[in-house]
């Protein structure tokens, strides 16, 4: 099934669903690999810790929340695989700001996420079609694995847009 084809589309994550190419889930998930790889990293580097607005986060705040999602998006994935019909939010700001990234280099995060996508991209590798079509629902709609994958492949382009758009013109200020 790609996405196209897929019916579940849980409120507020349609949005990130939807900037997925259609395919299936697993290629979604290949492609974000592929496009992580190929991020500017000489560019973002060159970022250092500016923001382009009060209060934002910097590129590795950023790329720490897009590891932090990615982690809970496959958990969310596995239980749901595993018949558990329980999905708990979490708070993305309180997770940003104990993160603490900044002892930490961009290299290093961006290889710790490189490493966390291609664990996603097996743990989806190994679910059945049984278990990419079990479902739960928690306040913002009904989830299912497969739906989880696109999530997750389209939460990364979300973000990267934003680094496109917001933080690169602080490049050229």
């Amino acid at each position: 099934m790609t996405r196209a084809q897929l019916t579940d589309l849980p409120e507020y994550f349609d949005r990130y669903i939807n900037l997925c190419d259609d395919v299936t889930p697993i290629e979604a998930l290949s492609l974000s690999i592929i496009e992580l790889d190929n991020a500017p990293i000489a560019d973002l580097l060159a970022l250092g810790d500016r923001i382009y607005a009060p209060d934002k986060w910097t590129i590795k705040d950023v790329f720490q929340h897009m590891i932090d999602t990615e982690r809970v998006f496959a958990y969310r994935a596995m239980i749901l695989a595993r018949g558990d019909k329980e999905i708990q939010s979490f708070d993305e700001n309180q997770y940003a700001d104990l993160a603490d990234t900044s002892y930490r280099t961009l290299e290093n995060i961006i290889n710790e996420f490189r490493l966390v996508k291609m664990s996603t991209s097996e743990l989806f590798k190994s679910f059945d079609e049984t278990m990419m079509t079990r479902r739960a629902e928690n306040r913002k709609g009904d989830f299912s694995p497969r739906a989880i994958a696109f999530m997750v492949a389209g939460h990364q382009k979300w973000h990267m847009h934003i680094i496109n758009e917001r933080y690169m013109p602080l490049l050229n200020a």
